[in-house]
């Protein structure tokens, strides 16, 4: 029976890392084709819908922690998953004056490669058993360029909504903003 209970899992693991990957891959292409045709004013514009969606589900690997799915600390999990969620709903959805700005696309390519790899990487290890070593020289190489970039532009984002958030802030009765 626990044979079972493992290999459910594992299938289980392997479809969710597949199917975020394409998600990502979806973000990522159409970031990069947006910024080609028409530039970095249109990119959110583009990615809105699967940038959503593949930020959004990544809230299961909190849960796939809690109950013992992987073996991530949920300490390191959740505030990745927490700062990532408020840059995306909190600032990017709920202030469409931020959609426009030149850091949301290198924001999106690093996010979007950043998380093409992670995936890709997982998803080969729990279908195979093992990856591949350049896919993992790739997923603990590529940090060094792509978080900083990351969280540069979303420290940016979060810094340019100030404005826009005093604004909103000040019209609500009870206001969580300084």
């Amino acid at each position: 029976m626990a044979g079972f209970f493992s290999l459910l899992r594992r299938l289980y693991l392997t479809l969710y890392n597949w199917a975020v990957f394409i998600g990502w891959a979806q973000v990522l292409f159409l970031a990069v084709r947006t910024l080609k045709e028409s530039g970095y004013q249109h990119v959110y514009n583009s990615v809105e819908k699967p940038l959503l969606l593949a930020q959004t589900a990544a809230v299961l690997e909190i849960l796939h922690g809690l109950v013992g799915l992987v073996r991530s600390p949920i300490t390191a999990t959740l505030p990745q998953i927490g700062s990532r969620l408020y840059v995306t709903w909190g600032i990017l959805y709920s202030f469409p004056e931020m959609r426009t700005h030149f850091l949301v696309s290198s924001l999106v390519i690093s996010w979007s490669i950043t998380e093409i790899i992670r995936y890709s990487f997982f998803g080969t290890k729990e279908a195979l058993g093992f990856a591949p070593s350049w896919l993992m020289w790739l997923r603990y190489s590529t940090f060094l360029l792509l978080y900083p970039s990351g969280i540069s532009s979303e420290v940016g984002l979060i810094y340019f909504a100030l404005p826009y958030i005093k604004v909103k802030s000040d019209y609500m009765l009870f206001s969580f903003y300084p």
